[in-house]
């Protein structure tokens, strides 16, 4: 589950800025599986698809209405949307880790508000594997993990190899039995 990681050099890092702040956020975590990008991408396309619609109808309307000057609302937010394509999806993909220790799963996600979570196996209710039908396309699955309580009893750990996923539920499922006995 590790081959994922990246090895970055110190060159590297002295040219990409963004790069070294994300590798220090996720430093020693198992990055999500690579289409996850695309995924996250395909995802914002539909997004600014359907803002460009919004935009393009209340261009049309201001137009009609009040005579502003063609382009006024569109080419921000086309500019908007080209942000949500290009930008965004690297940046989130990055901000997304995960590490399964010996007794817990680790998922550290979050662009603006970061949530670092730790889920000891001990408190693992039930664990399920989730694939969409764009997740399938892509090779991926979700791991979504149920624990006791009631505030964030469900954690979900997307982006996953569905092998990975498969292994990491029965590793877990593995850990639980011992927990048992």
């Amino acid at each position: 589950m590790t081959e994922h990681a990246s090895n970055s050099s110190s060159a590297d890092r002295s040219t990409a800025p963004e790069t070294v702040s994300s590798h220090a956020y996720n430093q020693g975590l198992t990055p999500l599986h690579p289409p996850q990008k695309s995924l996250l991408r395909m995802g914002m396309i539909l997004r600014a698809l359907i803002l460009l619609t919004l935009a393009l109808a209340a261009e049309i309307l201001l137009q009609i209405q009040l005579g502003t000057t063609p382009g006024m609302v569109l080419i921000p937010t086309a500019l908007f949307a080209a942000m949500l394509v290009f930008i965004l999806p690297g940046r989130i993909y990055r901000r997304w880790g995960y590490d399964m220790g010996d007794e817990q799963l680790r998922v550290l996600r979050g662009f603006l508000w970061r949530t670092d979570t730790i889920v000891p196996f001990n408190r693992i209710q039930h664990i399920d594997v989730a694939q969409g039908p764009l997740q399938r396309a892509f090779g991926l699955s979700t791991l979504i993990v149920h624990t006791a309580g009631t505030h964030n009893s469900i954690v979900t750990l997307p982006g996953l190899a569905t092998a990975d996923a498969e292994d990491m539920r029965e590793t877990i499922k593995g850990h639980i039995r011992q927990d048992m006995i």
